[in-house]
């Protein structure tokens, strides 16, 4: 479809949007893929219950199971404007960027090499997933790295478990936190999991 032509009301208004600029609206449809905004100022979509729209990972920095886990229908909102998609002529918006970044707050106070308690969230057969507090989950990897042999594996974790784990590494950019397993007993002053 050509927006331009089609809906050129709606084409200006997305086109007069800067990166980072806070809008508000109203949750106008929550789908599998994403949140519908009917935003406050600018027309209506032609298409779309809203011209805005929040794919999941704009939804929250932890980790949900469906978007109804953060917002519900009519619900008002206020978001970051990321970019103008042309191709669906919506404005994409960020629902986190404007919440303190939790993974960000972790990193300024834990550093690598730092022991702590964690829970383990989920084990699948490439890692367990251990909650560190606060939002922020790490990743126990079960593969071996660089042709070394695996240390870790599957059987040696249960979903609720409370362990003790060592930061081996966070990637900001790419929202990750990698540990390993520690002895429990070698660390009794591990910090506790926030």
């Amino acid at each position: 479809m050509d927006w331009k032509s089609e809906s050129p009301e709606l084409w200006s208004f997305l086109e007069s949007l800067d990166h980072g600029e806070k809008l508000s609206g109203t949750v106008a449809a929550i789908e599998r893929f994403g949140v519908f905004v009917a935003l406050d100022d600018g027309p209506r979509h032609p298409l779309f219950p809203g011209a805005g729209f929040i794919t999941i990972p704009e939804l929250s920095w932890r980790h949900i199971d469906a978007p109804e886990d953060v917002v519900q229908v009519g619900q008002r909102v206020s978001c970051e404007f990321l970019q103008f998609d042309t191709y669906n002529a919506e404005a994409r918006l960020s629902l986190c960027a404007l919440q303190p970044d939790p993974l960000r707050a972790f990193a300024e106070r834990i550093g690598v090499g730092q022991v702590i308690h964690g829970t383990v969230d989920k084990v699948l057969p490439f890692g367990a997933f251990v909650s560190l507090g606060e939002g922020v989950v790490g990743l126990v990897p079960f593969g071996g790295a660089s042709g070394r042999p695996a240390t870790e594996r599957p059987e040696d974790f249960a979903a609720g478990e409370e362990i003790v784990v060592v930061i081996t590494g966070i990637d900001l950019p790419r929202r990750r936190v990698s540990l390993s397993r520690a002895e429990g007993t070698r660390y009794p002053s591990a910090a506790p999991s926030v």
